[in-house]
């Protein structure tokens, strides 16, 4: 059922204003969001015409914008991401482990994104490996994934990691598996943040002098080394956020908590409350209050600048993954682990078409008539694209 608020609705009831004043300084990549938003499953787009095979009902099929920022097309591309971690998972505990951006760095992370995004997950990756390889520790190669979120629950510049670790992992010589040494704990949350902090700030000076950063606005005075030095004095001696959440208590419990992260975007449809007289209002959770749910009115005007800023850069990988989950091998790897924990390797999904493969996936059928319920929706005719009726510039 279609939310009665949009992110698309307040796009198109405030495109002309919010283009005036922003356009000059959108990105390419900004203006691209705002056009698929704005287009998506309408007639811009193009479609097909379908009628129940049954009762005779019609109605418009439209395409989707299948950007990745795009609230409403996620269900898929989240449900197929999760299918193939389920064929991944092992017979042991799994953890939730966050890594956070200082909030010092926000505008710094805003203005090279590339960069400040990309070193995020280097500087993590890093550390979990190096501290779960110590002998100290663990003695083991881990395996993970990590979901880049840069968003906060009021849309806020916030950009933090959230890692999934299996609580173990394959020897150093590969020949047995280690498991964590201590019930439902990982590894040292006061380890991790240091080591952390100190890799993050060290490859973040090595950008600065190689010429890599980019300095705008009230930042500008940053391009000089000393005023960087100075900038990041302080955050050597703050403590960097690492939480590390209780395990999952199992594997079956994993794809469940991972549907709320993976493929998110900044804000869903569903927490848009109102839109009136200008004010967008939507829900959020107050962390800081008991996480109490709570409402924000903010100007249309703000709410899109807020959205826009959380637009990654093209082919900028949000979910990546590390270790004995790397690609290169991968399923050599996996096939070690479930031969040193006895779990057979289990049969691959059968092959379906799109539509069937979304049942599969989602619950939903997408050719049941939505009236009768009793037929089968058919395509009966197409009609093409004309996106370029959109007001967007299309560079």
């Amino acid at each position: 059922m279609r939310p009665a608020l949009e992110v698309a609705d307040i796009v198109r009831a405030h495109r002309q204003e919010f283009r005036q004043a922003h356009a000059a300084s959108l990105s390419t990549a900004q203006k691209r969001v705002l056009r698929a938003v704005e287009t998506c499953r309408t007639a811009a787009l193009g479609g097909h015409l379908e009628r129940c095979d049954q009762c005779g009902h019609e109605r418009n099929a439209y395409n989707s914008c299948a950007n990745r920022h795009c609230p409403k097309c996620q269900s898929l591309p989240r449900a197929e991401w999760l299918e193939k971690r389920r064929a991944e998972l092992l017979p042991c505990e799994y953890f939730h482990v966050i890594f956070t951006l200082p909030a010092t760095l926000a505008p710094l992370a805003l203005q090279n994104k590339q960069q400040m995004y990309g070193l995020l997950f280097r500087a993590t990756a890093e550390t979990l490996q190096g501290i779960a390889a110590d002998p100290r520790h663990l003695g083991a190669q881990i395996r993970f994934f990590a979901i880049l979120h840069t968003w906060g629950q009021t849309l806020t510049i916030h950009p933090h990691l959230h890692c999934v670790v299996p609580g173990g992992g394959l020897s150093l010589d590969g020949s047995r598996w280690v498991p964590c040494r201590r019930a439902r704990f990982f590894l040292p949350v006061r380890v991790l943040s240091r080591r952390f902090r100190r890799l993050y700030l060290r490859y973040l000076e090595q950008a600065h002098a190689a010429g890599k950063l980019q300095f705008h606005g009230e930042l500008e005075h940053l391009s000089e080394p000393q005023a960087f030095a100075r900038y990041l004095a302080p955050l050597r001696r703050t403590e960097w956020v690492v939480h590390s959440k209780p395990p999952f208590g199992g594997p079956e419990r994993v794809l469940d908590y991972l549907g709320r992260y993976t493929h998110r975007v900044a804000i869903s449809n569903n927490r848009l409350q109102e839109l009136k007289d200008g004010q967008v209002t939507f829900s959020y959770k107050d962390y800081k209050d008991e996480h109490r749910q709570k409402l924000m009115t903010l100007a249309a005007d703000e709410f899109l600048r807020r959205f826009l800023l959380h637009v990654l850069p093209d082919g900028f990988q949000r979910i990546r993954h590390y270790g004995l989950l790397g690609n290169r091998h991968r399923a050599e790897h996996l096939s070690r682990c479930r031969e040193l924990l006895g779990v057979p390797t289990p049969a691959p999904p059968p092959q379906l078409g799109f539509r069937e493969r979304y049942q599969q996936l989602t619950g939903r059928d997408l050719l049941e008539c939505p009236v009768c319920k009793k037929g089968q929706m058919r395509r009966v005719g197409v009609f093409p694209a004309h996106a370029a009726a959109v007001g967007w510039d299309s560079s």
